[in-house]
């Protein structure tokens, strides 16, 4: 059979050749498009059996990129984070002069910078040791021009939040009248699909990021100086399950909003950082004591934990909801 497809091909005219092997390379691109978008399906398909591990414990937003978050009894969530209203996780960042994001790596102080909201969460007010609260109208600013500003180096757009606010943060964190802007994420979808299609507004990693309070008891052991989960961050605290138990799950499920694991949180000298001093440890702690045991060989010096999440079913999500992994 083989034999008699090569002296059929050898014994066509060249431009019959050119369509029989044009046919044969598409049959193979088509093939090859569903066969990806199949795994693809496949692998963003929930599991049908689910086992229950605990119940959420805390969950946070985190208004403005590196500062202090809200704790909260219920949230949303949506593809580029949890919200309610216009109150959204990662939705507003500080930024230097050229439009590049600025983190509390950079200026510790910045966690303690409490976002708060009005009870429409329309308006947001920004509170600091040392200064005047300052609020800023949120609905405004879809109205504005966007710009480009940078994120790990991908291009965002941005609505700038104005020269009074910018004043507000060089004061604070830099002692001079400038240096500083507010940005603004105007849009509902990621807008950084170089990164990952979970990738929230002006996230790190993902939209969601989760780990459990057995977790952080079992570093404590290890620990002269005792830490909070607040120290890394998380938007869900689950209790009940052992600890580093979330490193197995592939499927989340908390209440009936269903989420799928992205990639474990690998951490930084952000971890450093004391929530309620604004300052990052001397001693390097607790990141120290992380690589000692906490490190995947394949990703790095940089040590794991928690999980990053990406959403696949929206819902609500309620302290004491019920948590189930696949």
């Amino acid at each position: 059979m083989l034999s008699k497809l090569i002296e059929d091909f050898s014994s066509a005219s060249t431009s019959k050749q050119a369509l029989l092997v044009t046919a044969g390379l598409g049959t193979i691109t088509a093939t090859a498009v569903g066969a990806y978008y199949l795994k693809k399906r496949i692998d963003n398909t929930p599991p049908k059996q689910w086992r229950k591990v605990g119940e959420i414990n805390e969950i946070f937003v985190y208004p403005v990129k590196s500062c202090a978050p809200i704790k909260v009894s219920r949230i949303a969530c949506s593809d580029i984070g949890p919200q309610r209203n216009l109150l959204r996780d990662r939705i507003f960042m500080v930024s230097n002069l050229d439009g590049k994001w600025v983190t509390a790596r950079q200026k510790p102080k910045m966690v303690l910078i409490q976002p708060s909201f009005d009870d429409g969460y329309e308006r947001i007010t920004l509170s600091a040791p040392g200064m005047d609260d300052i609020s800023i109208g949120i609905k405004g600013l879809y109205d504005l021009e966007s710009s480009q500003s940078v994120v790990w180096g991908e291009p965002v757009p941005t609505v700038d939040c104005g020269d009074e606010v910018a004043r507000w943060l060089s004061v604070y964190l830099l002692d001079k009248s400038d240096g500083y802007r507010l940005k603004f994420y105007p849009l509902d979808k990621t807008s950084r699909k170089k990164s990952d299609e979970d990738t929230g507004a002006l996230h790190d990693e993902t939209s969601y990021m989760l780990f459990n309070t057995a977790t952080v008891e079992d570093l404590n052991t290890r620990l002269d100086q005792k830490v909070t989960p607040l120290q890394f961050r998380p938007n869900f605290v689950v209790k009940g399950p052992p600890a580093y138990a979330e490193d197995s799950w592939r499927w989340v499920k908390i209440g009936n909003t269903v989420f799928k694991y992205v990639k474990p949180c690998l951490r930084c000298v952000f971890t450093n950082i004391d929530p309620d001093k604004g300052v990052s440890n001397p001693e390097g702690q607790p990141l120290k004591t992380l690589k000692g045991y906490r490190r995947i060989p394949e990703l790095g010096e940089s040590p794991a934990f928690g999980i990053h999440l990406g959403l696949r079913k929206a819902g609500e999500v309620s302290l004491g909801d019920s948590v189930y992994y696949g």
